[in-house]
C-alpha cells in the first residue's frame, strides 16, 4: 500500500503555527517581491480570491474582505516541511519526498494494519508535534493515493482526514468522482485531449484500450493508467540530494532599461549558479540566460526572450559562466524595453570527477584553485565578500518583502520570547 500525506495549506498553516490569530480567517501568501498570490487558506479561497492574482491590482479586494496577506517566509517554510518530513519517516523508512508539502509513503510489510486508524495516527502526530494540519490518502498505488487524498482533503469530518481505498468497490467509486483534469499527471493539454475523447472523469481514462493509449500518448500516460486501475506501476522515487538543473531567476525590485544594470544582475545570478554548481560537487554543459519585461503591464511593449549556450567543457567556474552568460544577454537585449524580471539556468549536470574530455578544449586548471580559495573565504567571512569584477560591489539583491513574518526557527533573534 501506498500513501500520500498532504500538509493541508502549508504556507498559511506555518504562519498561523506561531501566529493563532489567524486561525479561521483568510490568509494569502506572496509570491517574491510581493508579486502574486501563491497561496491560499480555504477561507481566503471561499472569497474567489485567484490564485496568482497580481496584489496590486487585488489589494483594496484583500482590505474589503480583511484577507491577512503575507510575504513569501521560504526560511521557515523549508524548516517546518523538514520537521514533518522526519516524523513521516517514523511509520515507515520507505519515504520520498515529493515536494515541500507532500510526501508518499509505502507500507511493506503492513499486511495486518488497520490503514485508516494508521492514516489518522500520522495526522494527530504531525499536528501535535509541528502544528500543521494534513490529510492521508492511502491506496494500493501512488496514483490512487493522490486520488484517495483528496477525498480526505474534501470530506475531513467524513473521513477524519484519512481515506483508504482498500477495495474494487472504492476504487471505482473514487475514479467516477475524480474529474479528468483533476488526475495526477494530466495536465491542461492533455486533459482537454481526453475530454475530445469523452473522458470526463478518471474512471473513463481507466476504460480506455490499452492499445489507443499507448499509441497517442506517451510511457507516461500508460504506466499512470495501470496505476488508476489499481496495478502498482509508478514506484517510489529515490531520494538524492544532487540536483538535475540549477536555476537562480528573480523579479528586479525596479524596471531596468538600461543594459549595465542588467548585465550586473545577470553576472551576479550566474555566479550564484556557479556556487550551487560547486557546493554540490558538479559541472554544466548548458547554461540558459532569460530576460522578460513586465507582463502585468500591457500597456508597455513586451519582450521575453531566452538564449541557450552550449560549453565545449563542463565547467563550475564563476569566471566562464558569468561572462557566458554576460555575453548571451547582451546579445537578446533589446533597446527601450523595460525589464523587470532575468534568470541563469544551469543544465546538462556532470560531477567534477566524471566527464567526458574534450580533446582540443579545456578549463583553464587555475580556474578550479580560484573557486576553492574564493569559496572558502566567503564561506568563512560570510557570502559575497569576494566577487567578480562584473558585479556591483555594493550591491547585494535583496527581495521586497514590506509583509514578512519572523523566521522563527531559523534565526535566534526571531525566536519567540515566552514571559512567565
Amino acid at each position: 500500500m501506498f500513501a500520500l500525506v498532504d500538509c493541508n495549506n502549508f504556507y498559511a498553516s506555518c504562519e498561523r503555527v506561531f501566529n493563532p490569530n489567524l486561525q479561521g480567517k483568510p490568509v494569502a501568501i506572496l509570491s517574491n517581491n510581493d508579486g502574486c498570490v501563491i497561496s491560499r487558506s480555504d477561507e481566503a479561497k471561499a472569497l474567489d480570491l485567484p490564485m496568482g492574482a497580481p496584489i496590486f491590482k487585488w489589494e483594496a479586494f484583500c482590505k474589503t474582505n480583511n484577507i491577512h496577506v503575507l510575504s513569501s517566509n521560504y526560511s521557515l517554510y523549508g524548516d517546518m516541511s523538514s520537521r514533518v518530513m522526519e516524523i513521516l519517516k517514523q511509520f515507515t523508512p520507505d519515504v520520498e519526498v515529493y515536494s515541500i508539502d507532500e510526501s508518499f509513503l509505502e507500507f511493506k510489510g503492513f499486511e495486518n494494519y488497520d490503514f485508516h486508524d494508521y492514516g489518522i495516527q500520522i495526522r494527530k502526530r504531525v499536528l501535535k508535534w509541528t502544528g500543521i494540519p494534513t490529510s492521508v490518502g492511502i491506496a494500493p498505488t501512488k496514483a490512487l493515493s493522490k486520488v484517495a487524498n483528496k477525498i480526505a482533503r474534501k470530506f475531513p469530518v467524513k473521513t477524519q482526514g484519512a481515506y483508504v481505498i482498500d477495495s474494487e468497490e472504492k476504487r471505482i467509486k473514487a475514479l467516477k468522482w475524480t474529474k479528468i483534469n483533476d488526475v495526477w499527471g494530466i495536465g491542461r493539454k492533455l486533459s482537454k485531449r481526453l475530454k475530445d475523447k469523452g473522458c470526463k472523469t478518471a474512471y473513463d481514462f481507466t476504460q480506455l484500450p490499452d492499445a489507443w493509449v499507448k499509441s497517442n500518448f506517451s510511457v507516461i500516460e500508460s504506466r499512470l493508467k495501470r496505476d488508476l486501475e489499481g496495478i502498482p506501476t509508478l514506484q517510489l522515487e529515490e531520494s538524492t540530494n544532487t540536483k538535475k538543473m540549477i536555476a537562480t531567476t528573480r523579479s528586479f525590485e525596479y524596471t531596468y532599461s538600461d543594459l549595465d544594470n542588467i548585465k550586473e544582475r545577470i553576472s551576479t545570478f550566474a555566479t550564484s549558479c556557479a556556487e550551487k554548481l560547486r557546493k554540490q560537487g558538479s559541472s554544466c554543459h548548458v547554461i540558459v540566460v532569460l530576460l522578460s519585461s513586465d507582463r502585468h503591464k500591457t500597456d508597455v511593449e513586451q519582450h521575453r526572450v531566452s538564449r541557450m549556450i552550449s560549453l565545449p567543457y563542463p565547467t563550475n567556474s564563476s569566471l566562464i559562466i558569468s561572462n557566458e552568460a554576460v555575453k548571451a544577454v547582451v546579445s537578446v537585449f533589446k533597446e527601450g524595453i523595460k525589464y523587470k524580471r532575468a534568470g541563469v539556468i544551469v543544465s546538462g549536470l556532470v560531477p567534477i570527477d566524471n566527464y567526458q574530455l574534450h580533446l582540443f578544449e579545456q578549463e583553464n586548471p587555475k580556474h578550479k584553485y580560484l573557486m576553492r580559495a574564493i569559496d572558502g573565504v566567503n564561506n568563512k567571512y560570510g557570502s559575497s565578500k569576494i566577487k567578480l569584477g562584473s558585479q556591483d560591489l555594493k550591491r547585494t539583491w535583496k527581495m521586497r518583502q514590506e509583509r514578512l513574518t519572523p523566521k522563527y526557527t531559523t534565526n535566534f533573534n526571531d525566536i519567540i520570547k515566552v514571559k512567565v
